[in-house]
C-alpha cells in the first residue's frame, strides 16, 4: 500500500483561476464586489439598500422645504425645492463617490490577497454602486417635488444625465487620487475634509453662476461643479443660460485624475495593502 500524501495548507495551495473569458471574468468580479459594497454596508441596517437611498432622498427633501419656505422666490423656475434638488443632487453625488472611492483600498484590504481582485476592481464597484444609488434618488425625489410644488419644468433627460456623469466622473477621478494620497500621507485627510466644506458655497447650489458679479465670477469658473450644477439645471429649465459650461474642461480634469489615479494604484497597490 502506497503512502498517503499529506494535504498542502490551504495557505500552500495555488489559488483557484476563474473560467471563461477575461473579460467575462472581470465583470463576474465588478458585480460580486458590488453586491458585496452593498451588503456589507447596508445589509445589516433596518430596511438595508432602501435606506441607502432614502437617507440622502429624505435629506434633500427636508433641506429643499425648509430653504424653500425661508427663499420664496427661485432664481429659476417658481419652485425653490426644484432649483435647490437641481444643485444638491449631483454635489451629493461628486461627495458621496469622491469619499466612497478614496476609502476603496483601505476598507477592502482582505479582499486583495485575492490574485482576481485589484485595487482598481474595488474603486470601480464603489463607483457604480453610488452613481446607482443617487440615479435611484433622483428618479424617486424628483416627481415628488414637482408633485408636492406643483412646478413646471420643461424636463430634458439628455442635460440632466450628463450634468450626474460629470459629478460622478468628477468624484471619481478626485477619489482615485485621494486614495493613493490618504494611504501615504493621512494628514491629507484632515486637510481635505476642512477644503471640502466651502464647496457647498461655491458650487452654485443655492445660486446660478451668472448671479455672480465680474471677477469672482472668473474665478468660480475654475471650479468644475459649477459646470456639473449647470449642466444637470439645463434638464430642467429651458431658459437657462448655460454657455459658461465646458464639458472639455470637467470631463478632460476628471478623466486626468482618474489616470494619474489608476496608475498610482496600480504601481503602489502592494505597499498601500501592507500600510
Amino acid at each position: 500500500m502506497s503512502p498517503v500524501t499529506p494535504a498542502k495548507p490551504l495557505s500552500e495551495r495555488p489559488a483557484r483561476k476563474l473560467r471563461g473569458r477575461p473579460r467575462l471574468q472581470k465583470l463576474r468580479v465588478l458585480a460580486a464586489l458590488i453586491l458585496r459594497e452593498m451588503s456589507t454596508q447596508y445589509g445589516k441596517s433596518w430596511g438595508g439598500y432602501f435606506w441607502a437611498v432614502g437617507e440622502p432622498a429624505a435629506s434633500v427633501l427636508l433641506l429643499a422645504v425648509i430653504f424653500g419656505y425661508a427663499l420664496q422666490s427661485p432664481p429659476l423656475g417658481d419652485s425653490f425645492a426644484v432649483f435647490y434638488a437641481t444643485g444638491i443632487i449631483p454635489f451629493f453625488l461628486f461627495n458621496a463617490v469622491a469619499t466612497s472611492v478614496s476609502l476603496a483600498v483601505q476598507q477592502n484590504k482582505g479582499l486583495l490577497s485575492y490574485p482576481v481582485v485589484t485595487a482598481l476592481d474595488t474603486v470601480i464597484a464603489r463607483f457604480v454602486m453610488e452613481v446607482l444609488t443617487y440615479v435611484t434618488v433622483s428618479v424617486i425625489l424628483f416627481p415628488i417635488l414637482i408633485w408636492l410644488d406643483n412646478a413646471v419644468v420643461n424636463l430634458n433627460l439628455m442635460p440632466a444625465v450628463i450634468g450626474m456623469l460629470m459629478a460622478a466622473v468628477l468624484g471619481l477621478g478626485v477619489g482615485c487620487i485621494n486614495a493613493v494620497t490618504f494611504s501615504f500621507f493621512p494628514t491629507w485627510r484632515n486637510v481635505w475634509s476642512v477644503l471640502r466644506r466651502p464647496l457647498f458655497i461655491l458650487s452654485g447650489i443655492l445660486f446660478t453662476f451668472n448671479m455672480v458679479p465680474g471677477i469672482l465670477r472668473d474665478w468660480l469658473w475654475f471650479n468644475p461643479l459649477i459646470h456639473a450644477i449647470g449642466q444637470m439645471r439645463m434638464g430642467f429649465y429651458h431658459s437657462y443660460d448655460g454657455a459658461y459650461i465646458s464639458w472639455a474642461f470637467v470631463f478632460g480634469l476628471s478623466l486626468t485624475l482618474f489616470v494619474i489615479g489608476a496608475y498610482l494604484l496600480r504601481r503602489h497597490e502592494g505597499a498601500m495593502t501592507e500600510r
